[in-house]
Parts: C-alpha cells; structure tokens; sequence
C-alpha cells in the first residue's frame, strides 16, 4: 500500500474543486429534473399509473455518489471544456444509464432494497401484496414494473446522450461511448449470470472479464472517454485515458467484491448475503474454487445445511479478502502508472490520484 500512496502523492496535491463540482451538481440535476418533469406530464395523458411510475423513477438518480457524471465533469472541465449545458446533459445520461442498470439488476439478483431504501421493485411488490396477492406473485409483479422502469431509464440515457452530443465534431464517437458502455454492461451481465449457473469457463480472468463489462466500461472508462471527446479531444486522448479508467474500474468491482461478502449492509445499503445467495463469481469465490474446502462448504450451503456465515469463515480463512485487496491495489498501481505517462492537464492528474485513493479505502 505505501508504494501506491507514493505514487498518489507524486501525481500532485489535489486542487480545491469542490465549489466548482458542487455548483455543477446543479446544472446535472436541472438537466435530470426537466427530463422527468417533461415525461411525467407526458405520461399523465397515458394514463394515471404511468405518470406515477415517473414519479418513482425520478428518485433512482437520488442518494447516489454520482461517480459517473462527476467523471465526465471533471475530465471536460479539466480539458478546457465550457459548455455547462452539453456536459450536464452527457454526466445526466451517465447517471440515468447507472439507475437503469442498477433497477435491472435489483431483478437480477431479487432484491428489493438498494441504497438502504425500498426499490422501484418493492414499492410495486408492496401494492401487489396490499391487493391480496401471494408472495410470489407480489415479487413478480414488482420485478415486472422494475424492468419496465429500467428500460424506460435506458431510453432516457441516450436521449440526453444524444441532446449533448448534437451538432458537435465528435458527436458519433459520443455516441458510441454510451453504446459501447451499454453492449458491455450487457455481456457483463450475462457472464455474470451464465458464471453463477456453472455455464461457462469461469477461471480468474474470465471472472476479471465479466467485472470489466459489467462495471468499469461503463463506470469509469465510458465517462472518461466522453469527457474527453466532449471537450475537443482526440479520440487516442480519450482512448488512452479510457484505458486508465479500466484499471480502476475493475479495482473498483473487486473491492465491491469484498464489501458486498464482508461489508456492513447499514453502510453499503445493500445484503451483504445476496452475492452469496446466487452464488455469484466473484474474486473472492473464484480464488477460493480451488479449494476442497470451500468447495464441499458452497455444496453444503446450496442444501441448505449451512449459512452465509459458515462461507464467509471459510473465504477469510484461506486468505480471499487479502488476495482481492492486494490484486485491487496492483490494478491501481498499474492505472496510475499509466496517468503519469499521458500528457494529461495536472488538475485532472490530482482528481485520478484521489479517485485511485478513494477506491481502494471506501467503505460503501
């Protein structure tokens, strides 16, 4: 870790910016208000459940850490960009494109709780219960208005895409980044879900695969990348500085990893058992594969004989956490090697430092 934390310190001291992102947090939540305002009004005359669905969905880019629209921001900003309107539309579609993703996958994994409240998902499953319906069909119904409130999110994300990008030299290039942040999230997904069926090869870096397209394309490399093709950059530019994001966007998924298995569920406001429960592969679970006893431990739980807590004795016994946490910080090690190496303006070297800094300390 020291090595690392030197490196952070030799990118530079961090520029007071705080000001300058908090007033454009602003700009980003006028281009989402107005986005869901137009719709919801658009939708009453569909009918009255619709504009409320709407109304719901408004709250999904709510509470967040805003992560990915920060990243646009920051990177636009730090390249010399200045038109506030298209950059908060593009860091708005970023953000939407981050509450579809994350209202499909509450469906994929079958929860209804995320950032410590009730999901689009449970507030449907709770109506459909209040009605008199089974468990099982509440759930379904629930699951059923969280996958149209997601697609209608998707929609939403190249919409404003599209709004930013208009008229601009590399508008097809800024395109693309959202596309190609959607394609990859996509097959992300899928492994992810093939991996935990037994379907596929699911080796250490077909597993490091899945969490670069389910996460760091769209979390980190996409955003950098748009930034950068907003503001006037080449696309080598954005290339190479998408690059440095996909170092620390699977970093990023790894230590998820470790705080979705061993974090505290009050501060990532999400289960701590559910990665568990569907037998996700995750690093921690494909480095412990190999051994017997993890392995006759995860039969016995799939039978129920055993819990959540058995397994995760098991993981922190033969060393998973470590090995997830030590391979996190090569990653790092690895991006910011390759920051120092591109002719990148020195306010944006300080923001990846600390970003370097936040991923591998953060504890939600």
């Amino acid at each position: 870790m020291s090595s690392i934390k030197q490196s952070l310190k030799n990118l530079g001291t961090r520029q007071p910016e705080t000001l300058e992102w908090e007033g454009f947090k602003a700009q980003i939540q006028s281009s989402l208000d107005t986005y869901f305002l137009s719709h919801g009004a658009r939708a009453e005359a569909y009918s009255p459940a619709f504009e409320q669905l709407w109304a719901s969905m408004s709250k999904t880019t709510r509470g967040g850490k805003w992560m990915r629209p920060r990243l646009v921001f920051l990177t636009y900003s730090a390249f010399g960009g200045t038109d506030h309107q298209a950059c908060g539309d593009l860091a708005a579609a970023f953000e939407l494109l981050h509450a579809a993703l994350l209202v499909h996958d509450d469906v994929i994994d079958r929860d209804f709780v995320r950032r410590g409240i009730a999901t689009i998902g449970a507030e449907y499953r709770d109506v459909a219960a209040g009605l008199g319906h089974t468990a099982d069909d509440a759930d379904h119904a629930g699951y059923s208005a969280a996958i149209i409130a997601g697609d209608l999110l998707l929609t939403g994300s190249l919409r404003m895409a599209m709004a930013a990008a208009a008229g601009h030299r590399h508008c097809g290039a800024i395109l693309e980044t959202m596309h190609e942040a959607i394609f990859a999230s996509a097959a992300g997904e899928l492994d992810d879900l093939l991996f935990s069926l037994g379907g596929l090869r699911a080796e250490m870096p077909e597993v490091l695969n899945m969490e670069r397209l389910k996460t760091a394309v769209y979390s980190f490399e996409m955003p950098l990348r748009a930034g950068a093709l907003l503001a006037g950059e080449s696309v080598a530019t954005a290339d190479a500085l998408a690059a440095v994001g996909r170092d620390i966007g699977i970093a990023y998924q790894i230590i998820d990893d470790v705080l979705g298995t061993f974090g505290e569920s009050t501060l990532t406001g999400k289960s701590v058992d559910s990665d568990l429960r569907e037998g996700k592969r995750t690093i921690l679970t494909t480095f412990a594969a190999g051994s017997l006893e993890f392995t006759s431990m995860a039969e016995a739980f799939r039978r129920g004989q055993v819990d959540t807590d058995a397994l995760r004795t098991v993981l922190h016994q033969l060393g998973a956490p470590n090995f997830a946490v030590g391979l996190a910080e090569s990653l790092v090690s690895d991006a910011l090697d390759k920051a120092q190496q591109l002719d990148l303006p020195a306010s944006l070297h300080a923001e990846l430092s600390t970003l370097c800094d936040y991923v591998l300390t953060r504890s939600s």
